[in-house]
């Protein structure tokens, strides 16, 4: 069998690798005998396999999904299983679950089972023995598998770390939710105070805001592995205090046509705020909904900013402007009460004057 991939977030050198050749979706379509489903659900994955997909499909393809309900459009799929487009399909994920009805029950060329991957005797014993297993190993040799709550922190290293475990995070999701390629490189910069914390778990912060926009499942735990699975490099620089701040970190995201870099710090008040973006100095408070736009600096920026939200009844809560010098790039972050609705998005955009609009989303809880 000859395995083909598609995934925008794989780069190249992992799928050789792994021993796949990476595609674009319109291409597996044509080309796949057997489909086979390996990703959350998403709103970019979200019916994936759509009636015009599966038309797309080679005739007489298999289709199975034992990744997450939604992914597949039930009803056209059970509508081409019945003409003979779709020669055959097993599902043990599916839209409602728990699953009492859809359109793919009944039909002879479908095998469907119940999401219970782990409600077997087998599978209960399996576990019994691993746990057993590892606390043999901890009490014998202080070997620690499989912790949801690794990598480990002391209550001291709690109380301080808090606010920079936070910050990390969110440096994360701000360049996860700007980066639609493949990331080949992960950077992770340690100013001043926060070197001689427990670089660890802050860096496994991070890595997890990014590997979040993506997949949202993931945690401080499996984001390393997923981000190792990916072949993405991890390195850290640790640093004396180079600037006005006690300490700070800086992100950089690597990918095959840009590098991204983003760097924050944590205020004596215990608030993490954006410091810089794009190697352009600001002071940006973090809120849950935000607005990050990208632009020459010209007049009109900020009015055609404050004039759109207001129309559209978007209250901004804070704004920070920055500029690398006099009529070059500028940025704006705005942090807004409510998302921003993608109609306001490609309204900005129509104006000619941004060259990049993203709405963001952080964790602020």
């Amino acid at each position: 069998m000859k395995v083909i991939a598609y995934d925008p977030f794989l780069s190249e050198e992992r799928a050789k690798a792994m021993g796949v050749t990476k595609v674009e979706l319109d291409e597996l379509l044509a080309r796949a005998d057997f489909i086979t489903l390996h990703v959350p659900l998403t709103d970019k994955t979200r019916n994936i396999l759509s009636a015009e997909n599966i038309a797309k499909a080679k005739k007489g393809v298999r289709i199975i999904n034992c990744a997450r309900g939604g992914l597949v459009d039930e009803a056209a799929l059970a509508e081409a299983l019945k003409a003979g487009h779709v020669a055959g399909a097993a599902f043990d994920v599916f839209e409602t679950e728990p699953a009492t009805a859809s359109p793919l029950f009944h039909l002879p060329n479908v095998v469907v089972t119940p999401h219970l991957g782990a409600a077997t005797t087998e599978a209960q014993e399996n576990v019994a023995l691993q746990v057993a297993e590892q606390m043999s190993d901890y009490l014998l040799t202080g070997a620690v598998q499989n912790a949801l709550n690794m990598p480990s922190v002391t209550a001291e290293e709690a109380a301080t770390m808090g606010p920079w475990l936070k910050l990390a995070q969110h440096l994360g999701a701000f360049a996860g939710q700007l980066t639609d390629e493949p990331v080949k490189a992960i950077n992770i910069l340690y100013d001043g105070s926060v070197s001689d914390m427990n670089l660890l778990a802050l860096n496994c912060g991070a890595i997890a805001g990014i590997m979040k926009a993506t997949n949202p499942d993931v945690n401080m735990v499996s984001a390393p592995i997923i981000a190792k699975e990916r072949g993405i490099q991890i390195s850290t620089t640790q640093q004396a205090k180079s600037g006005v701040f006690d300490g700070y970190m800086k992100l950089t995201v690597v990918t095959d046509r840009r590098e991204r870099s983003i760097a924050g710090t944590v205020f004596s008040d215990g608030k993490p705020r954006f410091i810089q973006i794009k190697g352009i100095n600001i002071d940006a408070e973090i809120g849950a909904n935000m607005l990050y736009t990208t632009n020459e600096d010209v007049p009109g920026i900020i009015g055609m900013l404050g004039q759109t939200m207001g129309e559209n009844g978007v209250n901004i809560a804070n704004f920070t402007l920055g500029r690398s010098s006099r009529g070059k790039d500028a940025i704006a972050l705005l942090y807004v009460d409510d998302p921003i609705p993608q109609p306001i998005i490609e309204k900005l955009m129509k104006t000619g004057l941004f060259q990049q609009v993203k709405p963001l989303a952080f964790d602020v809880a």
